[in-house]
């Protein structure tokens, strides 16, 4: 089997890849080639004082590590396959406490707790709510003058809506929530001038806010989430701290990820009108998870070996790191077919869009489906017009598929 041709130096990592572009056309050449292939990296520039990670590909090969936690761990380097040269060891092993980055049996332990925010009735209970609002997020975008921003004017809105209404923060208090959570991703973009410092007290700051939502449940329970899963530590609830590290990851997780999801999908109809006009006359129930696999918000996370091993022919070493491709996988001819075209009538539709199974397969997936569920409908009732008058403007980022800025009109 040839060699893939990629450039020398080529880095799927590299946050300047990603400003411009999904790099599909080398992800179907390692695919082809060599489905598991080493990527070197120089000068510490991920982070983890190594020299490269294992590019992972195929979309067999992203479930068999995500689902074989005893082999490959999120604990040890964390799953953010690259922060930067600049930061220190213990700021790595902080983020440690976030669900994210834990091994079973903490994870189990921690997932088991937290998944009560979850449950089919607890989503049920937010549906009517999340519906009024995708409505009215639908109408004030049709009042615009002339061209807006579809990410900041629509997109944004619901998502933070949902999570925030799920764990009961004050109307007041939620666009902190977006701008904390908005700094703690964006340090790679030079848009927003932020440093990794910057979004660390960010995270502070959010960490700090949840724990005090926390505090105050302990002292004066009341009958909602925060309650339910930090009163009463000692029967099998989350002490504040870890209450806290859980808010930081909704707030990534649940917002920034279905944002991106829900700006991809609206570029996605725009570009393949076909597809607007098939979703607006029929609306299938097919199209939001049709939307996650094209968008794929997370491009990558990492895994460490905690073992030596063999995957996809190549012998892997103990300590080493690997980079699980979701972007990658939810391409793969083997899997999908035509997996270039964008069909909202794709099914079955076994895309890792929510993660590739096992223990880190995404707790929210029930609510961002019908958050993407109900804008989209909320959009083609109040909106079905709109076109498109620009290019996305893309995030510079290491392993976040997103887009700052998208241009549209409500025709």
């Amino acid at each position: 089997m040839p060699c893939p041709a990629l450039p020398e130096g080529f880095d799927f990592t590299d946050p300047d890849l990603l400003h411009h572009r999904v790099p599909l056309p080398e992800f179907a050449e390692l695919r082809r080639a060599e489905p598991v292939r080493w990527i070197p990296q120089s000068d510490n520039v991920a982070g983890f004082q190594d020299e490269g990670y294992w590019a992972v590909t195929r979309h067999a090969d992203v479930k068999y590590v995500s689902t074989h936690p005893e082999l490959f761990s999120s604990w040890q380097n964390t799953a953010i396959i690259r922060f930067n040269e600049h930061i220190e060891r213990d700021a790595i092993d902080m983020q440690r406490l976030i669900l994210l980055n834990m091994d079973p049996p903490e994870h189990t332990r921690v997932r088991q707790i937290v998944q009560r925010v979850f449950t089919p009735r607890a989503i049920r209970a937010l549906e009517e709510r999340l519906r009024d609002r995708a409505h009215a997020i639908a109408r004030n975008a049709r009042a615009q003058d002339g061209t807006f921003d579809f990410v900041t004017e629509v997109a944004c809105e619901l998502p933070l809506q949902a999570i925030a209404e799920l764990i009961g923060i004050p109307q007041d208090d939620r666009a902190k929530i977006f701008d904390w959570s908005n700094k703690m991703i964006s340090y790679d973009d030079p848009e927003y001038a932020i440093t990794e410092e910057v979004g660390a007290e960010s995270a502070t700051e959010l960490i700090a806010y949840a724990m005090n939502m926390a505090a105050d449940r302990k002292q004066c329970p009341a009958k909602d989430i925060v309650t339910t899963l930090v009163a009463a530590e000692d029967e099998g609830n989350l002490n504040s701290d870890e209450f806290g590290f859980f808010v930081l990851m909704l707030s990534v997780a649940g917002n920034e990820t279905t944002r991106n999801a829900i700006t991809h999908g609206m570029h996605a109809f725009l570009t393949h009108p076909d597809q607007w006009e098939l979703y607006k006359r029929e609306r299938p129930q097919t199209a939001a998870e049709e939307i996650v696999r094209w968008a794929t918000p997370v491009n990558a996370f990492q895994r460490t070996a905690t073992q030596d091993l063999e995957l996809g022919g190549k012998q892997i070493k103990k300590g080493e790191r690997v980079g699980i491709f979701y972007a990658a996988a939810n391409h793969d001819p083997e899997v999908f077919t035509d997996p270039g075209s964008f069909d909202i009538l794709r099914d079955p539709n076994p895309h890792l869009g929510f993660g590739g199974g096992g223990p880190h397969y995404c707790l929210g997936k029930s609510l961002a489906v019908l958050e993407i569920d109900l804008i989209f409908n909320a959009i083609a009732d109040a909106l079905p017009g709109l076109t498109l008058t620009g290019e996305p403007d893309r995030l510079r980022s290491a392993w976040i598929n997103g887009v700052k800025h998208l241009q549209v009109q409500a025709g």
